[in-house]
């Protein structure tokens, strides 16, 4: 990487203004926040589309998915498996490459406007008084800078559809919410106790019951609607871009008033996908009789292990198919979610999604370093104790990655990688750490107040 001095410096200069951002409260008007945060981006940008080294994905998988599109052909099936999702993105890398913009332009332009989009849109997340504070810290993220403008990976397009998801979700009022407020358990069993199975089942589900109360129309049900199809829309074009954001659903769906608008934004969540997938033979040239054969892809993931975690101890620090290492780490992500679902049930929803996607960088068995910004705009929009030195490990971690190993050859590479690879274990304890364990409950007057409010001592 040519201009990797140019650009470390400039990611730990942001940092700094962070950290004192942090120290002297500033609260700068967004305007200026979003002004930086373009600033840098561009600058990024521009070094990483004339540099010599551009990364293997962005030009041997992204590239030829653009490059289908242009010619009428399934960017799925055309790119040979390097684009293994909806093909929402390829549309969008089709149309600049028409427009005769250069692929390492175009390819990063995707990214880097996303990423400013979701500098106002953190801030939106933040609420309250420092929400531009936010903003600014996310502006000068080094994870986000690296991802969006050096990699041009498309994180930042799956966030900013579901962090504007959950913004849309939560709707007017004050920021902070309630998860789960009643206790559904424990209403049954008394239910059970004073009427029996029989008397308790009417009252839930027949007419005039819990259920169907729940489901008439209310005051506001309009507007509700609106909201919770509106959030749904958004989620689902998340999911097209890359499939990850499922973990999201969940708090999106708690923030939403009622259970009528959560139904609404189930479905359109799910409608969304759907379209730009029955469309293929329409705006991608697949035929009707490939669409099984695209689904097969975009559904395979080979069980590349070893890049990061607990796995690179059992590779060696190398990458490897290992079914078993794969297999168990998966099933490990599914209990340890439906734990952080349960413990923070009646945490903000925003609070429980931070746990779920920390929750996952822990225990999974296999991540690329552009995964670990999934959780970036959710910590740093609200900041648990252990927060900066959660987002200083990984940014120096993937600045690492990204600046300092590809100076050299390729044996001199995997050698490094080997280390680097390895050395990721330290992460996963500071992770632990950062999730918001002081706010499981929303609905505890102690618990519920930030970090700010109850003058708790961090850096956060």
């Amino acid at each position: 990487m040519d201009y990797a001095v140019l650009t470390g410096i400039v990611l730990v200069a942001g940092v700094l203004s962070a950290l004192v951002a942090q120290w002297r409260d500033w609260r700068p008007p967004l305007a200026v926040a979003i002004v930086v945060g373009i600033a840098v981006r561009l600058l990024i940008m521009y070094t990483s589309a004339i540099d010599s080294w551009q990364p293997v994905d962005f030009v041997e998988s992204f590239k030829p998915a653009g490059e289908a599109v242009l010619r009428g052909e399934d960017p799925v099936l055309a790119s040979e498996g390097g684009w293994h999702f909806l093909p929402t993105i390829p549309y969008v890398y089709g149309i600049l490459l028409w427009l005769g913009i250069p692929w390492e332009y175009a390819g990063r332009l995707v990214t880097v406007v996303a990423d400013i989009v979701l500098i106002p849109l953190v801030a939106k997340l933040a609420g309250g008084p420092k929400a531009n504070l936010r903003a600014l810290q996310y502006a000068l993220n080094p994870l986000a800078l690296l991802v969006a403008c050096v990699h041009g990976q498309v994180e930042p397009v799956a966030l900013v559809f579901g962090v504007a998801a959950f913004v849309v979700a939560r709707g007017p009022g004050e920021p902070e919410r309630p998860g789960i407020t009643t206790d559904v358990v424990g209403r049954a069993r008394a239910g059970l106790a004073a009427y029996g199975v029989k008397a308790a089942a009417v009252r839930v589900l027949g007419r005039g019951g819990l259920l169907h109360r729940a489901l008439t129309a209310g005051p506001g049900d309009r507007a509700h609607l609106k909201r919770g199809a509106l959030a749904g829309v958004l989620m689902g074009l998340a999911l097209c871009a890359k499939s990850w954001p499922i973990w999201l659903v969940p708090g999106m769906l708690l923030l939403l008033p009622n259970l009528r608008s959560r139904i609404a934004a189930l479905f359109t969540t799910g409608a969304v996908p759907l379209f730009f997938f029955v469309t293929l033979p329409v705006f991608a040239g697949t035929a009707i009789d490939e669409l099984p054969k695209v689904i097969d892809t975009i559904r395979s993931i080979r069980p590349i292990v070893g890049e990061y975690g607990w796995t690179p101890w059992f590779t060696g620090g190398d990458w490897a198919l290992r079914d078993d290492l794969a297999s168990f780490g998966t099933n490990l992500i599914y209990v340890c979610v439906i734990a952080a679902i349960l413990i923070w049930r009646r945490a903000d929803p925003i609070d429980m999604t931070t746990a779920i996607l920390l929750i996952f960088m822990v225990v999974t068995p296999r991540l690329g370093a552009q995964y670990l910004l999934w959780f970036m705009p959710f910590l740093v929009a609200r900041p648990t104790r252990f927060a900066w030195p959660a987002i200083l490990a990984v940014s120096l971690w993937t600045g690492y990655g990204y600046l300092y190993m590809t100076q050299f050859d390729t044996n001199t590479w995997w050698h490094l990688h080997s280390l680097w690879s390895r050395a990721s274990i330290v992460l996963l304890p500071i992770l632990l750490l950062a999730m918001p364990w002081g706010r499981r409950d929303a609905t505890a007057p102690a618990l519920a107040r930030t970090p700010e409010q109850s003058k708790v001592t961090s850096v956060a």
